[in-house]
């Protein structure tokens, strides 16, 4: 990438770290009146942490003993280059990273070994996106869910080590709803069942008429 789109990328990454979560336009949801959950950031000397979260769970929750990616990017704005060489936590037992780019599979790094994540010069690291390392949390050590956070510290080799809250993430699209109930449908039932009542009634009535005549 040449030094003028790198700019540009850097720029709509550190002051618009929303741009990592943001979804398309053009319909109105239920979601689209809810503040979307962009995620944690955090600044460290030359390097910048941004729209750090936990993708929203299936079922709604990340049970115990279950593992979350963790998303989001790390820019630097350093000539250097940088390492991410360790993230840890109490709420997780270890931290496993798969990097495509890497000469060869990194290991399950204990939540405390040598990750070997660079962040090159003026450059970005974008985490479980695809277009970088996938970064998974392994053995989560309590349930938790949207609107809860875990504690992660990050060891930069050169910038050095911070601990911010990651948020658990909130649904990217509309969630089944159920079954709407029918007020219409239950007044037109109601308003049957008095009409057979009333007819019944006055045929009643017909026929006792009848009866004291003959």
């Amino acid at each position: 990438m040449n030094r003028a789109p790198r700019a540009a990328v850097m720029g709509v990454l550190l002051l618009s770290p929303i741009a990592l979560t943001a979804c398309s336009a053009g319909q109105v949801t239920q979601t689209s009146t809810q503040e979307p959950n962009a995620g944690n950031q955090a600044d460290l000397g030359d390097v910048r942490l941004r729209a750090l979260s936990l993708p929203y769970p299936t079922g709604g929750q990340y049970a115990s003993g279950s593992d979350a990616r963790l998303v989001g990017a790390i820019a630097s704005t350093s000539s250097d280059e940088d390492t991410l060489v360790s993230i840890e936590g109490e709420a997780f037992d270890s931290v496993e990273v798969i990097d495509p780019d890497a000469a060869e599979p990194a290991a399950d790094a204990g939540g405390s070994g040598d990750l070997g994540i660079t962040v090159p010069p003026n450059g970005i690291v974008y985490l479980s996106s695809g277009q970088g390392p996938t970064v998974a949390l392994v053995g989560l050590t309590e349930d938790i869910g949207p609107g809860e956070a875990i504690d992660v510290t990050f060891t930069f080799e050169e910038a050095g080590e911070i601990t911010l809250p990651v948020p658990v993430g909130v649904p990217t699209r509309d969630l089944p709803r159920g079954e709407e109930f029918d007020f219409h449908g239950e007044e037109e039932v109601s308003g049957e069942e008095g009409s057979v009542e009333e007819s019944s009634g006055q045929e009643a009535r017909e026929q006792e008429s009848a009866d004291s005549e003959g």
